[in-house]
């Protein structure tokens, strides 16, 4: 084993939380804004990159880190040791709602691909970094660009999906269509493209973008029932107009309740 073995409970339903069980001198990785609640005991630190690269000099953490600008994530990570001789626990959270999976990188001969923004945390040893589409479409309409994150290594790695989850296991030459969106990582067998819906009337009228996903097995894929996209883009929808009025969403009434709500100023 390279990475850390760690132990761990996840807690909740909608809002979840990862507990991870630290042994003396293991440690954790998490990407910054995560962090929930830690043990005394434990020490924080702020590392470059996913400190899987320590033994490789100045410019091997500063191209390690670098990589990570191009998925849009920070240059930097949190280090989470335990420096006691007991057990100590550190907690991550979701960042909104849906499911944390854990990933067991020993099942998925050391690499799983994941969406940019999907890695929660991971044991110290873990290598986070970026996969390239070598596909000119894949790229341009994947949702995802040309670049995803992949974790390496032979240790536990987190991963966050919006809404509720989906576990498909795709056999040889099977075929999954999905939203480009909902996407939350897959093994390294699968083959993975973008199709383009068709159809003028789905096309201009279906309203569900003009290309999904095609993954072909063998090999895993994860499903989010809500991508963060999705979620923002209703929020949005919802939110007040400009000067404070809404829509009146939900209400018989409509625009004509504000003038009823006792909020507004004429």
């Amino acid at each position: 084993m390279t990475a850390h073995e760690i132990d761990f409970h996840i807690y909740g339903e909608e809002m979840q939380f990862v507990e991870i069980e630290l042994d003396p001198q293991e440690a954790v990785v998490a990407e910054a804004g995560s962090f929930m609640m830690m043990d005394s005991g434990i020490k924080m630190d702020t590392i470059f990159g996913d400190g899987s690269n320590q033994t490789s000099g100045v410019l091997g953490k500063l191209f390690s880190a670098g990589k990570r600008l191009l998925t849009g994530e920070s240059l930097f990570m949190t280090a989470f040791l335990n420096v006691e001789s007991g057990k100590k626990k550190v907690s991550f959270a979701a960042p909104y709602p849906g499911k944390i999976v854990p990933i067991d990188l020993t099942n998925y001969q050391g690499k799983f691909i994941c969406q940019k923004d999907a890695f929660l945390c991971a044991a110290k040893g873990v290598s986070v970094g970026i996969e390239f589409s070598k596909r000119l479409g894949r790229g341009l309409f994947g949702g995802e660009g040309f670049i995803m994150q992949k974790l390496e290594g032979d240790g536990m790695a987190f991963v966050h999906a919006g809404g509720t989850l989906s576990r498909k296991e795709l056999a040889p030459g099977e075929v999954l269509k999905v939203d480009t969106g909902c996407i939350v990582g897959f093994t390294q067998e699968v083959d993975y493209d973008i199709e383009f819906v068709g159809g003028i009337r789905n096309t201009v009228f279906g309203g569900e973008g003009l290309f999904f996903a095609s993954l072909r097995g063998p090999g895993v894929v994860y499903i989010q029932s809500l991508p963060f996209s999705r979620l923002a883009g209703r929020v949005l929808a919802a939110a007040p107009r400009a000067g404070g009025k809404d829509k009146g969403e939900g209400s018989v009434l409509g625009g004509i309740g504000d003038l009823l709500d006792g909020d507004n100023r004429f």
